[in-house]
C-alpha cells in the first residue's frame, strides 16, 4: 500500500456553507456528496476552491458496499466521473448496506435512504471484500471506506468491528476512512470500547478522519451531524493522534448551520487536539500489531488486491444468506413486518423512527414545495404515508409517490390546497419512457383519477 495523500484540515463542502467555507482560513480540503454533484454543472464555490488548490474529495453514499448485491455499474461510473472532474486523489464510501430485497430473496427491492450497519460475520466480509475489489476495480483513484455509527447490533456476529476492519484491509488493500464520532455513537449504543477499537486497526491504512458531532436521548447517541463536537469525541481523535498522524482530518456538518465562527473555533479545537498529541504518537515498533496475534498489520499493495484474498468468487449462497438477513431486517424497519429473532425489538422501534423521520427530512429538502403546499400537515401526514409504503426509488420518487398516496386518498381537504398538490404532482411526474410503457399506462390511468377530483 502507498502512503496515503496528506490532506491536512478540512470541512465539508455543502452548499449552505459554501460563501463560508471560501472564507474560512487554513481549509486545505474540503469533502462534497458525490451524489449531489453533476461533473458537467459543478458548484462555483467548488470550481473557486479548486483553482484556489484546495482538494476535493467526493464522498458516496449510496453505492451499499455492504449490501448482498454486487455494485452496480451505473452508481460506479458515476462515482469515477466525479473524482476525475474534481481531479480527486481518492473517493470514499461507507461500510454499510442501504437497500436489500430483489432477485437473491425473490422479494420486493428495498431503499432504506440511510447506512445500516453490516454483520461482523465472516459471510458478511467476504461478501463485502469481493464487493471493495470491484469497485477498487472501476474507480480511477484509490478507494477509502468509512465505518459507520449504528443504534442496532447484529446476533450473533463473529468480531469486532477492529478485526472486521482489520480482515478488510488484509484481504483488500482498501484504505480506510475512521469516523471517530461514529466510534463514540458505537460506544454508547453498542458499549463497544473506541480504544480496543483503535488497538486493533491497521493504523497506517487510514487515510484520513471525520469529526462530528450528536446527542443523547434516552441512552440513545444520535449521529446527527448537525450538533456541536463533544469533548468525547475529541478525546477519540486525541487518542487515534496519539497512535498515528492522520493525512487529514475533516469536520462534518450537515444541518443545523451555526455561525462560520462557531465553525472555525471547531476547526480551531481540532487543530489543538492534534497538536497535542502529537506529542505522544508512538514509534512504528511500538505500534500493537493488529488482532491476530503473530501477525504484522501490514496489508498488502495494489489496488484491487492482496495477498490472503480469495481467488474465487463469493458463492450465491453466501450472498444469498446475506441478503435474507438484511431483507428481513430492512423490511422491519420500513415496512413493519416482526422483528428478526434475536435483534432488540425497543431498539429497531428507535432506529424506525429515526428512518422515518429522516425521510420526511430529506423529501422536504429535495421537494421543498411539499411542506409549502401542506404547511403544517406536511410532517404528520408523511409520516403516516410511512408506516405503510417503505421507499423503494431514492427520496424524489419518494416525494412523488407521497404526494399521489395524497390525492388518491382525498387530501387534503382544503379544495384550493389539494388543487395546488394534484398540480405539483402532474408536473413533475412527467412523461415515461417508452421501454417502461406498462408502467405509463399505469401512470395515466392515475393521472386520469387525479385529473377527476
Amino acid at each position: 500500500m502507498t502512503q496515503p495523500r496528506w490532506l491536512g484540515t478540512g470541512i465539508g463542502w455543502r452548499p449552505e456553507i459554501a460563501e463560508a467555507v471560501e472564507r474560512m482560513p487554513g481549509i486545505d480540503w474540503v469533502e462534497a456528496v458525490a451524489e449531489n454533484l453533476c461533473p458537467g454543472h459543478l458548484p462555483e464555490s467548488l470550481l473557486r476552491l479548486r483553482e484556489r488548490g484546495v482538494t476535493v474529495v467526493p464522498h458516496g453514499v449510496s453505492l451499499g458496499l455492504g449490501g448482498a448485491d454486487r455494485p452496480e455499474e451505473s452508481r460506479l461510473a458515476a462515482l469515477a466521473e466525479r473524482a476525475e472532474a474534481l481531479g480527486s486523489p481518492l473517493v470514499t464510501e461507507h461500510i454499510a448496506f442501504v437497500r436489500a430485497g430483489g432477485a437473491l430473496t425473490a422479494s420486493p427491492s428495498l431503499e432504506v435512504g440511510h447506512l445500516l450497519p453490516v454483520p461482523r460475520t465472516r459471510d458478511a466480509l467476504d461478501v463485502l471484500c469481493e464487493n471493495v475489489r470491484i469497485a477498487q476495480e472501476a474507480l480511477p483513484v484509490p478507494l477509502a471506506v468509512e465505518n459507520i455509527a449504528a443504534l442496532i447490533s447484529w446476533p450473533g456476529e463473529e468480531m469486532t468491528e477492529g478485526q472486521f476492519l482489520y480482515d478488510l484491509v488484509e484481504r483488500t488493500g482498501v484504505r480506510l476512512l475512521i469516523d471517530v464520532a461514529n466510534l463514540h455513537t458505537n460506544h454508547v449504543n453498542r458499549a463497544e470500547d473506541p480504544s480496543k477499537a483503535l488497538d486493533e486497526l491497521p493504523v497506517e491504512a487510514i487515510a484520513y478522519v471525520h469529526v462530528a458531532g450528536g446527542f443523547e436521548r434516552d441512552g440513545v447517541w444520535h449521529d446527527s451531524h448537525a450538533h456541536p463536537v463533544p469533548r468525547q469525541v475529541l478525546d477519540i481523535l486525541a487518542d487515534l493522534a496519539s497512535r498515528v498522524t492522520p493525512p487529514g482530518v475533516l469536520l462534518e456538518r450537515d444541518e443545523n448551520f451555526p455561525d462560520p465562527g462557531e465553525l472555525e473555533r471547531e476547526l480551531g479545537a481540532i487543530r489543538v487536539t492534534l497538536t497535542k498529541a502529537r506529542a505522544r504518537v508512538v514509534t512504528p515498533s511500538e505500534t500493537p500489531a493488529g488482532p491476530h496475534s503473530g501477525e504484522a498489520a501490514a496489508p498488502a499493495s495494489g489496488a484491487s488486491g492482496a495477498a490472503g484474498s480469495r481467488a474465487a468468487d463469493v458463492a450465491v449462497g453466501t450472498r444469498q444468506r446475506l441478503a435474507l438477513g438484511q431483507a428481513a431486517l430492512l423490511s422491519a424497519l420500513v415496512a413493519g413486518t416482526p422483528v428478526p429473532e434475536g435483534f432488540d425489538r425497543g431498539r429497531l422501534g428507535v432506529q424506525a423512527r429515526a428512518l422515518a423521520a429522516k425521510r420526511a427530512d430529506v423529501v422536504a429538502k429535495v421537494a421543498a414545495e411539499l411542506p409549502e403546499i401542506l404547511e403544517d400537515a406536511y410532517r404528520p401526514a408523511f409520516l403516516a404515508y410511512a408506516q405503510g409504503h417503505p421507499m423503494s426509488g431514492g427520496y424524489r420518487r419518494d416525494a412523488l409517490d407521497f404526494a399521489e398516496y395524497m390525492l388518491l386518498a382525498g387530501h387534503p381537504e382544503d379544495a384550493e390546497t389539494r388543487r395546488r398538490l394534484r398540480a405539483w404532482w402532474l408536473e413533475r411526474s412527467g412523461p415515461t419512457p417508452p421501454s417502461q410503457r406498462p408502467a405509463a399506462r399505469l401512470a395515466r390511468a392515475t393521472r386520469r383519477v387525479l385529473l377527476r377530483r
